[in-house]
Parts: C-alpha cells; sequence; structure tokens
C-alpha cells in the first residue's frame, strides 16, 4: 500500500519531464479492447517510457477515467492529464477505465517488470515473485533483458533467467526454442518440470528435434526433483518418528520397567493436549501481547496435569495390580473410557483449535519441492531434549537409581530402606507426564480431540515391544525406523496397506527376536 501511494504522489506531484508518457501511449493503454491495450502496454514499457508506472498503478488503482480521446487521472477532486502531468478539469461525461481479470494481469506483470529496475534489493524479490506468478510473453523480453544485465544478486538473476527461458520457450523461432530448453533442463524447480510437461501436449510442440529436447530436459528436471522427494519423505518419518518416540517413552517406563499395561496412556497424551488447549486461551484472554510465548508455558503445564492424572491412577488402581497385567490391562482400559468421557463433558465431543505461536509457523525452504515446516523440527528437538532429560534421570539421579533397584529386584530394595510404595507412583506419575509432553507436541501438528489418544496407544506399544522391553536406546531405534518405514511404505502401497506391511513386519521380528532390538541384560536364570 505504501508504495502504491508513493506512486500516486509521484504521478501527481512531478513535473513535465518526468512524466514522459506520450498522449497516444496513454490512450492506447486505457482504450480500446484488450489485446490492443495490452500491446499499447508492453511497447511502452520496452521503450522504457517513463511515468509508464504510476499511470500503470493508477490504472490498477480505477483511478483513470477516459473523455473522448482524453485519459485523465483522477485522486479525491484532483485531475491531471495522463500523458502531461497538467492539472485539467474533468470533463462531465468522463468515464471510469474498466480493466477485466486478463487486463489486471498484464497490468501487474508491467508495474513487477519496471520494478525490476529498481536499486532497493527487496523490490526487485518481490517484483521477480509477482513476475513468475504471470503469463509472460517476448513483448517483456526487452526489459528483463535490461534488468538482466544490470542485476548483481545471484539468486535473482538465475531467477531472471530462468524466467527469460520460461518465455522463450513458446517462441516461434525453433532455435530459441532449443537454447530455452537447454536453459531450463538443468533447473530444480517444480514450475518448469510442469512447463516442460505442458510443452509436450501434441498440439503445443510439433518439431520432433525440440520434443526430444524437452523429455531429456524433463527427465533431468525430475531426477533433480526426486532427491527432494525422497528428502521429504525421510523428513516427515523422523518427524513422525520423533513423534511415536515422545508417545512411546513414557509407556517405555510404565509398561516397559513397571510391567503395567496401561491402556490409559493414549489418554495421558490427550490430557497433555487439552492442557495445552487451556494454557493457551489464558494467554489470548488475559495476556494477548505475550501469546507467542505461551507453549514455554504449556510445557510444564502439561506435563503436570498428566503427571498427577497418572499418581492418582497409581494411587488409587494400579498399585493394587503390579505383577497382574491382564488385571491392569482390564483396569486402565476402563480409567481410558472415563478419561475420554471426562473430556467431552468439560471441553465437548468435537476438536478443539491449538495455534502455533507465530515462531512455530511457516518453514525454511530447502528446494522448491521441500519445505521443512518449523513446528515439525521443533518437535524433533523437542523429543531429543526429552529424551536426553530421561536418559540422564534414569541413569545419573537418586530416583532413577530406586526406579532401576525396585524394577530389577523389589524385595531386595525394600529390605535396604527404599520405600518401593513411592518409587511406583513417581515412576508412573514420570512416565504418565512424559506422556503429557508428547500430547502438548501434538497439539502443535494435530487436531486436538477426546479420540487423539486412539491414534498412538497402539503403535506406542509396537515401539516399546520392538525396541525392547525396558531400553530406551530400543525405543528410539523403534521410534524413528517405524516413522520412516511407515512413510516409505505409505508412499508406495498407500496409507491402509503400509500400516498391514508394518504390523506384518513386527510379528516377524517378534518371532525371530521375541525380546526385540536389545534384549533386558541380567544375572538370573530368565536373562
Amino acid at each position: 500500500m505504501i508504495h502504491r501511494l508513493v506512486l500516486l504522489c509521484l504521478l501527481l506531484c512531478s513535473p513535465l519531464a518526468a512524466l514522459a508518457l506520450t498522449p497516444e501511449q496513454a490512450r492506447g493503454i486505457a482504450i480500446g479492447d484488450s489485446d490492443e491495450r495490452i500491446a499499447a502496454l508492453n511497447q511502452a514499457a520496452a521503450a522504457g517510457a517513463e511515468g509508464l508506472g504510476p499511470f500503470v498503478q493508477a490504472l490498477l488503482d480505477d483511478s483513470v477515467k477516459v473523455a473522448g480521446d482524453r485519459v485523465f487521472v483522477v485522486q479525491g477532486d484532483t485531475a491531471v492529464e495522463a500523458a502531461t502531468g497538467v492539472a485539467a478539469t474533468l470533463p462531465a461525461d468522463a468515464e471510469d477505465v474498466v480493466n477485466n481479470n486478463r487486463m489486471r494481469g498484464a497490468l501487474q506483470a508491467a508495474l513487477a517488470a519496471l520494478q525490476l529496475l529498481s536499486p532497493d534489493l527487496q523490490t526487485r524479490r518481490e517484483s521477480v515473485a509477482e513476475l513468475l506468478k504471470q503469463s509472460l510473453d517476448e513483448s517483456q523480453l526487452p526489459l528483463l533483458d535490461k534488468a538482466l544485465a544490470a542485476e548483481s544478486d545471484a539468486s535473482l538473476k538465475e531467477s531472471l533467467e530462468r524466467m527469460r527461458a520460461t518465455i522463450l520457450v513458446a517462441s516461434p523461432d525453433k532455435d530459441k526454442r532449443l537454447a530455452a530448453v537447454a536453459e531450463l533442463a538443468g533447473s530444480r524447480q517444480s514450475a518448469v518440470a510442469s512447463l516442460l510437461q505442458e510443452r509436450l501436449a501434441p498440439d503445443a510442440e510439433t518439431d520432433p528435434q525440440v520434443r526430444a529436447a524437452l523429455t531429456r530436459a524433463l527427465d533431468d528436471v525430475r531426477s533433480r526433483l526426486a532427491w527432494g522427494e525422497r528428502a521429504g519423505v525421510v523428513f516427515t518419518g523422523i518427524s513422525l518418528g520423533s513423534i511415536l518416540l515422545l508417545a512411546a517413552l513414557g509407556l517405555a517406563i510404565t509398561y516397559g520397567l513397571m510391567g503395567v499395561i496401561n491402556m490409559a496412556h493414549g489418554e495421558l497424551l490427550m490430557i497433555g493436549a487439552y492442557a495445552t488447549y487451556v494454557v493457551q486461551n489464558v494467554f489470548r484472554s488475559h495476556l494477548p501481547g505475550m501469546f507467542d510465548y505461551y507453549i514455554l508455558v504449556a510445557i510444564p503445564a502439561a506435563f503436570l496435569a498428566s503427571a498427577l492424572v497418572g499418581a492418582a491412577m497409581e494411587r488409587s488402581v494400579i498399585r493394587w495390580l503390579y505383577g497382574r497385567p491382564l488385571e491392569t490391562l482390564l483396569a486402565t482400559w476402563g480409567i481410558s473410557l472415563v478419561l475420554m468421557q471426562g473430556v467431552r463433558s468439560l471441553f465437548g465431543a468435537q476438536n478443539v483449535p491449538v495455534e502455533n505461536p507465530a515462531w512455530l509457523s511457516g518453514g525454511v525452504s530447502l528446494m522448491s519441492n521441500l519445505t521443512l515446516p518449523f513446528n515439525r523440527i521443533a518437535i524433533i528437538a523437542f523429543a531429543a531434549l526429552v529424551l536426553l532429560a530421561v536418559a540422564l534421570l534414569i541413569a545419573r539421579t537418586r530416583l532413577g537409581l530406586f526406579v532401576r533397584g525396585v524394577t530389577q529386584n523389589r524385595r531386595m530394595a525394600a529390605c535396604v530402606g527404599v520405600n518401593t510404595a513411592r518409587v511406583d507412583t513417581y515412576a508412573f506419575a514420570l512416565g504418565s507426564g512424559i506422556a503429557g509432553l508428547g500430547g502438548c507436541a501434538l497439539s502443535q501438528v494435530g487436531n486436538v480431540g477426546p479420540d487423539l489418544g486412539q491414534s498412538y496407544i497402539v503403535d506406542s506399544f509396537l515401539v516399546v515391544v520392538l525396541g525392547g522391553v525396558g531400553q530406551l536406546a530400543g525405543t528410539v531405534y523403534a521410534a524413528l525406523g517405524l516413522g520412516v518405514l511407515n512413510k516409505l511404505l505409505e508412499g508406495w502401497a498407500g496409507a491402509v496397506l503400509a500400516k498391514i506391511m508394518v504390523l506384518v513386519f513386527i510379528v516377524i521380528f517378534i518371532q525371530k527376536r521375541p525380546q526385540g532390538i536389545f534384549a533386558m541384560k541380567g544375572r538370573s536364570a530368565e536373562a
């Protein structure tokens, strides 16, 4: 908006010498059918007529009127002759210049092309981005060549060269088409692949030599783009694996170390996600200026909410069922139903919206077909930090020592003074809190609803069993491996078949190695 106002001010305030549009050029651009107007516009742009930019902007702003052969630019109560810039009285029979969509596209392309010569780098970048959206023809080549000769930025120079080749690939001259195809063959842009595919249509290119060159160029571009697609699949798989890791880390403690088949583990993820939703709403209502930082409060809130629910579960139900895995399965399944219904009663049965902070929105573009979203990059980093914290807590702290001691030999730990009941509560609360962290992360990439946990409970158990019961390292390998394998198979066989194939793979693997990737080591005969 600011640059438009500046252009209009230039139009209204500049002296005659700065507005070198001729009356014939102004009439040709403003009066007639679209083909004639576009031809006149391109001729004026190629000639580098001074004052064309402000006049084009005035046309886009619907500030141009015509009366007979005279063209006026109107701003408020002021009118000037479009060609001379001289103040004039607007005739009573003056009519608005009407621009259809095609004409507006041509005007926007011309304005963007004129801005290619701007001394400001950001303005030139915006101009190139705008031109890449437009349908250009050879009439814009003189201005593009002029901008290309003056351009010093390497990335913009490359974009301009690609733009020039995109125009020439449809040229009537066969040699120009061949040169343009050779230029486009080195591109890494998906838009270029689409352009080459269009040119291979039977009615688009009839020359056999050019068609052969187009085919080779299309194969070259697609082979480069394939690397971006492969990298995208691997990144998506790692992202899914990091989510599975967050979901399975807590289960690795409650199931792997404590032997409790916790069917309510998915609902603990759900509680963490809803805690994030509540914190978001508190910030939106009471601290709107700090909304982008709500996630920093939501992380500990999600951990505490799930940990408290987990501790209550352990003290009221689970503590009476240690050593009886089938009973824990049935009891926790009932608890999961209670938790889901409780959430439906509090928040409703519909999904609730959780908004990403501004700094987690968007992504980093590595290739034209490969963009890494910031929220998924953050989840991968967050999963790594949580894993490191859990590993240090289990291996380096007094609580971790007690948990390992109670897990390996409950009676001996009790004999040396360890309060096993308290340790059980702490360990179960820890596993539940980690599940809450997973729910907090999930809220940034998916829907938050009462059924959130049901999508991850089975995969979480598969990760723990495949990695090796009680083995954090195995949990990491299994989560990332299953994530990448799922995405690779989805691209080949579809989502449903991919799930079936992964399940068959795990069944076969467990048949061959019942203790998982990493077996539990010990001195007992069973070990």
